[in-house]
């Protein structure tokens, strides 16, 4: 058995080959118990002290790329304890095997340990999105999206360096330099696309909307559905889709209308100039309770604004609460609106001859 033993295949013995494949062997079975002792030290680290939760999800998804990591690493070790055979080493384009495949596992411990950290942060940005789920502010939740993205691919950049450095013996700083220039040029050639990613952190940070807020913007009215690092999706009141630059978003001026504490109409009525001005004051009354009525509106002016050789012009200014859904708005308009035409009728007032309708100024 021992002679068995001491027999000499690729340069190394049985022996050798039967002690790597044991430490092998050893760490495939052994790897979920290790792994799992490693995740609970981690979690220990990262929580705050005396907090046991999502302790589960942590462990689930740390235990994956650690025991990956683990695995390869102690095979490495262990491989490493052997004699490369000199008939295998052969060159693959000016390249012997025993490099190649050393540079092979380097850039595989790399990517194992990447993953590892990905899954670190898929963790952290699930606890804080749950944070943000609590409040009603929508703005936390794209900025965990967004830093989540935003360092992943930090962090694979990181590892695409770390990979021509161990595995293909790149100077790292000649190639940062190289990238510094080329970063330049792409500056300079995208500045637009820039100046938007600038302008998607202001959003971020100064909040002038979050998703969900219902703006005014330039020419059309919609809800943000979307804040992204170009452009701002946007639903408009006509059920369209647009997608607005950030950096429009930004230098124009904007009307939050989520943000009012009231939401203002306007009215304005123009009545023939032979409405003596008894008629006048039992109009303005008659509208005045008619306004009051509504539960919604919580402060309002009726009054006779101006007249002329040609109508008295009557102004119906009226706010309501905020916040209130658009039918809600519409309706409430509605209402106030044909029962003020039926007052008119009720009473036979005339409107101006120079103008038979009634005219209404929204204000969005």
């Amino acid at each position: 058995m021992q002679k068995f033993l001491q027999q000499v295949f690729l340069d190394n013995t049985i022996k050798s080959y039967l002690i790597v494949f044991a430490c092998i062997l050893f760490a495939f079975i052994v790897k979920r118990f290790i792994s799992k002792y490693f995740a609970r030290i981690l979690y220990k680290i990262f929580s705050k002290k005396g907090k046991a939760l999502h302790k589960d999800a942590f462990v689930n998804l740390i235990i994956p790329p650690l025991e990956l990591f683990l695995l390869i690493f102690i095979s490495f070790i262990a491989f490493d304890k052997l004699y490369f055979p000199k008939d295998i080493d052969f060159k693959i384009y000016k390249i012997t095997l025993r490099v190649l495949l050393d540079s092979l596992s380097n850039a595989i411990m790399v990517w194992v340990f990447i993953w590892l950290c990905l899954r670190a942060i898929d963790f952290a940005a699930m606890i804080l999105e749950e944070k943000a789920n609590q409040t009603a502010d929508q703005s936390e939740n794209q900025l965990v999206v967004f830093f989540k993205d935003f360092f992943k691919v930090i962090l694979v950049l990181i590892g695409i360096l770390l990979i021509l450095r161990f595995s293909f013996n790149k100077n790292i700083s000649n190639i940062l330099t190289g990238l510094s220039i080329v970063g330049a040029a792409v500056a300079l050639s995208l500045r637009e696309s820039l100046e938007n990613l600038i302008a998607s952190f202001i959003i971020f940070f100064d909040k002038p909307f979050i998703t969900g807020d219902t703006v005014k913007v330039q020419s059309f009215t919609g809800t943000i559905e979307k804040i992204g690092l170009r452009s701002t999706r946007v639903r408009t009141e006509a059920k369209t889709y647009l997608s607005v630059p950030n950096k429009q978003m930004v230098d124009t001026i904007i009307d939050n209308i989520t943000l009012r504490t009231q939401r203002k109409t306007e009215l304005k009525i123009e009545l023939s100039i032979s409405t003596s001005t008894e008629q006048l004051k039992q109009f303005l009354f008659a509208v005045k309770q008619t306004i009051e009525a509504e539960p919604t509106v919580e402060k309002y002016h009726v009054y006779l604004m101006d007249t002329g050789k040609n109508a008295h012009i009557i102004a119906i200014d009226y706010l309501s609460a905020m916040p209130q859904d658009i039918d809600d708005y519409f309706a409430l308009r509605e209402r106030i609106n044909l029962k003020t035409i039926d007052i008119l009728t009720q009473q036979n007032l005339q409107l101006a001859a120079a103008n038979t309708e009634v005219v209404i100024t929204n204000k969005q």
